[in-house]
């Protein structure tokens, strides 16, 4: 009887194992089905809302893209208004800046020519007065050359006379010592 407590409970144990692989084979079985499915339908959810978001950015790209366009020949066309404008202000400016220039420049050149005209008169009058001088330094300058002619001749005679002088004395000098 002593062997009936142990076998007994081994082959209830063996049998109770047996139902447990069963049902843990199946249970993981159906386990990883229902994970699978759950994640299917997760990734099927997010695929959805993948495509969704992806439609919705091509289409805000889209609309962006439209608003950008009007609002860039909108600016280009009030850029050319705005710059129309500025060169029409900008021209009649200049033409009365150049009015201006122009009766300035008519007014100086005309003190110009005064200037200048009284600048001729004083160097035609400056002219006669140095052609004048020059005529009289021509006159002195040929005079001076002729007194420094003379002087060079006077000097050449004194130097003549000197080294005369000077050849008497030394044959005086020689005489005496003879």
């Amino acid at each position: 009887m002593k062997k009936a407590y142990v076998i007994f409970p081994a082959i209830a144990m063996l049998v109770f194992f047996g139902f447990w692989w069963s049902f843990r084979s199946e249970y993981e079985a159906k386990q990883q089905a229902k994970i699978q499915q759950v994640r299917k339908e997760k990734e099927d959810k997010l695929r959805k809302e993948a495509a969704d978001r992806e439609l919705a950015i091509k289409n805000a790209y889209a609309e962006q893209e439209r608003r950008k366009k009007a609002k860039e020949a909108k600016e280009l066309k009030e850029r050319a208004d705005r710059e129309a404008r500025q060169a029409a202000v900008e021209a009649r400016n200049k033409s009365y800046r150049d009015r201006d220039k122009l009766e300035k420049q008519v007014e100086r050149l005309t003190d110009e020519v005064k200037a200048e005209k009284e600048a001729m008169a004083k160097l035609e009058e400056q002219k006669r007065k140095l052609a004048d001088e020059e005529k009289f330094l021509r006159t002195y300058v040929t005079m001076a050359e002729a007194n420094a002619k003379s002087l060079a001749d006077l000097i050449d005679e004194i130097n003549k006379a000197e080294a005369a002088q000077a050849a008497a004395a030394a044959a005086a000098a020689r005489a005496a010592r003879s």
